[in-house]
């Protein structure tokens, strides 16, 4: 079953959101997820089995360039996670259906994503659920 997340539900999203983001605490997530379940431009939607929550999908628009697209806004996945155990069973591929359905809802006539270049297991979950490469690019910095 999957939901469109409530401020009720930002700790749950917050918990999911630091396993797959583990260099960040807690309560920063719950912050963050509190903030862009207020947002009418943000979505967060988490997947259940029974009573447990086992996945989060958060998704907005992107109203700057987006690599690879050529409208705007772009609905843009931001995070997706599903708990190990629960993987492989299509609760990634409905929690991806549900942001392209409410980016269209938004107007969006495009939906895209990113990965880190080494994520092999994040570009191909991407690729099966039907994105296709746009671009690969290495980020650059250096100190002032």
């Amino acid at each position: 079953m999957l939901k469109e997340a409530t401020l009720l539900e930002a700790k749950e999203a917050a918990h999911l959101a630091l396993l797959l983001w583990p260099d960040h605490t807690l309560e920063e997530f719950i912050q963050e997820m509190t903030h862009l379940i207020d947002q009418p431009d943000a979505m967060v939607i988490l997947a259940y089995h029974d009573s447990e929550t086992i996945g989060f999908a958060q998704c907005q628009l992107r109203y700057d360039y987006v690599e690879g697209t050529i409208s705007s806004p772009v609905g843009y996945l931001e995070g997706l996670y599903v708990k190990e155990d629960f993987r492989k069973q299509g609760f990634a591929k409905n929690l991806v259906n549900a942001c392209e359905n409410w980016a269209k809802q938004k107007g969006c006539h495009e939906f895209a994503s990113d990965c880190e270049l080494e994520n092999e297991e994040s570009l191909a979950m991407h690729l099966k659920l039907g994105f296709s490469e746009a671009n690969r690019i290495i980020c650059f910095k250096k100190m002032l």
